[in-house]
């Protein structure tokens, strides 16, 4: 049942995604994490699926942390830093938070700064990639999976 439901789940995000990347973006830029330097952890880390309200989930950090003071508190307990401060140089407000839960699910060496600086910093590399890196003993597809779950209910829970 648990496989059947994935397969569901995977199948609705292939098929909403088209209708994500048609939203017009700053620049004339490609959505984010749709660009040729992203990687699929890193794209979809809200869950395409989801029925969170897209304003909060496609919206820049800044943007969703100045209207969603629940999803601020939460990033606020998972990270120990001011939201703003925590989600600055993230691309979209989902990546953020599975990136704080990453860095607290796995208790990642130097914690979420270290986490950040290796997804959003110069030469940024992709959360499995970055979880690799921090946590080798650690199973990278299955911990960004389990983080791109937890900010997609947690956004989901902070709009409802």
């Amino acid at each position: 049942m648990k496989r059947f439901i994935l397969a569901m789940a995977t199948v609705l995000a292939v098929l909403a995604a088209p209708a994500f990347a048609q939203r017009s973006h700053p620049g004339g830029g490609p959505p984010a994490g749709h660009g040729p330097d992203s990687s699929p952890s890193m794209s979809n880390s809200h869950g395409a699926g989801s029925t969170a309200n897209s304003s909060t989930s496609h919206g820049t950090p800044s943007d969703v942390l100045s209207h969603n003071t629940a999803i601020a508190g939460k990033i606020k307990t998972l990270t120990g830093e001011d939201a703003q401060t925590a989600c600055g140089g993230f691309k979209n407000i989902g990546q953020c938070v599975a990136a704080a839960h990453v860095a607290k699910n796995l208790s990642i060496p130097g914690g979420f700064d270290a986490l950040k600086a290796k997804v959003t910093g110069s030469g940024s590399v992709s959360l499995g990639k970055a979880i690799q890196t921090l946590a080798p003993d650690a199973d990278a597809k299955a911990e960004t999976k389990k983080a791109n779950k937890q900010a997609d209910d947690d956004l989901k829970e902070s709009t409802s």
